[in-house]
């Protein structure tokens, strides 16, 4: 196993992270995590040099803490540093504080925690944190010894990002979703960068963007793109090896299923270095973007032109959930997405055809056929 440096802390991190979000479950019920495959699954990892493991308050609905919390038993917890998530969206004031770390503590059946995270922070829950004053909270806390650093993960822009780096002196990490396909999404290399430069560790969630990246078999454009390579290398190892070549990354999470994907990946790991790719490894993964977003039938660039919606539309967001379905062949997830993260308001059969957006869009994209055909494919039916 290879480690690195984790942020201002005098601790060196496993460079593989093992994330307790998609473990096996029973019936394809991620209520009903199979213990004994899932604890054999983490347990070789620890016991292969793995010394992180992650997990939120709503994983495996409310499961994964409890369960990583008997994982962790027989000396396991003395070989790791854990991480849990308080979920921001729960939070409406301070007393939840307290109410749900001490759920999560009893779940885990832990008086200490190494990194507590706010769990998904955006616009609105990071501007409910700060009325809410959660740094005087958590220091306290940590004076206590109840939990060791303050941490957060991310899903909004890149300027919420910044604000959020730069709005507490005491961050220990930042957890943020990046691949070869978001470079220029959320966070993205800029806010990456920005994390590290802060002598923040920066912790890679969705390195395989969700496993999408590596479904099999791969779609034929992108499997002709990688068969250019001399190197006999998974598109997981492409994937991976991708992110551990930045310097600025510290760890990279998995949510590994299965047994076989712990040994794929712990072999990735242990042959990982920062510039192991060469400039040409660097420009077929730049192709191989390329062919991804060629296979996305909505040309939107997502500039926001076409917003304000007068009806409200959420145009780009709408576009890009279409998008990624049809470029991984994930329509269920993106079905999911378009119903869970879409206002109601905000949907695509909210729009009145006044075609003031298809006026604004610089790519010409007939903006109203679209949104009929999204909404079409991706809505739940009636009830």
């Amino acid at each position: 196993m290879k480690y690195r440096k984790f942020g201002k802390l005098d601790w060196e991190v496993s460079v593989l992270g093992f994330g307790a979000m998609r473990l096996p479950v029973i019936d394809d019920d991620s209520s009903q995590i199979d213990e004994p495959k899932a604890a054999a699954m983490i347990r070789h990892a620890i016991d292969q040099g793995v010394n992180y493991v992650d997990m939120a308050y709503t994983y495996h609905q409310e499961q994964s803490e409890r369960f990583v919390g008997k994982v962790l038993k027989d000396g396991y917890r003395d070989k790791v540093r854990v991480a849990t998530k308080m979920p921001s969206w729960l939070v409406e004031e301070e007393a939840d504080f307290d109410r749900l770390l001490t759920e999560q503590m009893t779940r885990l059946e832990l008086d200490y925690l190494d990194f507590y995270l706010l769990h998904s922070l955006n616009a609105r829950s990071w501007s409910n944190f700060q009325k809410l004053d959660v740094f005087t909270w958590a220091e306290k806390r940590m004076a206590e010894g109840l939990f060791g650093q303050l941490c957060f993960s991310f899903h909004d822009d890149y300027p919420v990002f910044e604000s959020i780096v730069e709005g507490y002196d005491n961050w220990a990490m930042a957890q943020i979703q990046y691949n070869y396909m978001d470079i220029d999404v959320q966070a993205g290399t800029k806010g990456l960068k920005l994390a590290s430069d802060r002598g923040l560790a920066v912790v890679v969630m969705e390195p395989l963007r969700g496993g999408r990246l590596v479904k099999d078999p791969q779609p034929d454009p992108i499997a002709g793109v990688w068969a250019k390579s001399d190197r006999d290398w998974t598109p997981a190892a492409w994937a991976l090896h991708w992110v551990w070549d930045q310097p600025e990354v510290t760890t990279a999470l998995s949510g590994m299923h299965t047994m076989a994907e712990v040994e794929e990946n712990l072999a990735i790991a242990s042959n990982s270095a920062v510039g192991k790719l060469t400039d040409e490894d660097h420009a077929l993964i730049k192709e191989v973007r390329h062919t991804y977003q060629d296979l996305m039938p909505i040309p939107c660039t997502q500039c926001e032109y076409c917003l304000p919606c007068p009806s409200g539309v959420a145009i780009p967001r709408i576009f890009d959930i279409y998008n990624d379905a049809a470029a991984y062949d994930s329509w269920d997830r993106s079905k999911w997405a378009y119903n869970e993260f879409i206002k109601p308001e905000e949907m695509a059969d909210q729009c009145v055809e006044c075609g003031e957006c298809e006026a604004a869009c610089p790519q010409n994209i007939k903006i109203i056929e679209w949104l009929a055909t999204v909404h079409q494919k991706l809505a739940k039916p009636p009830a």
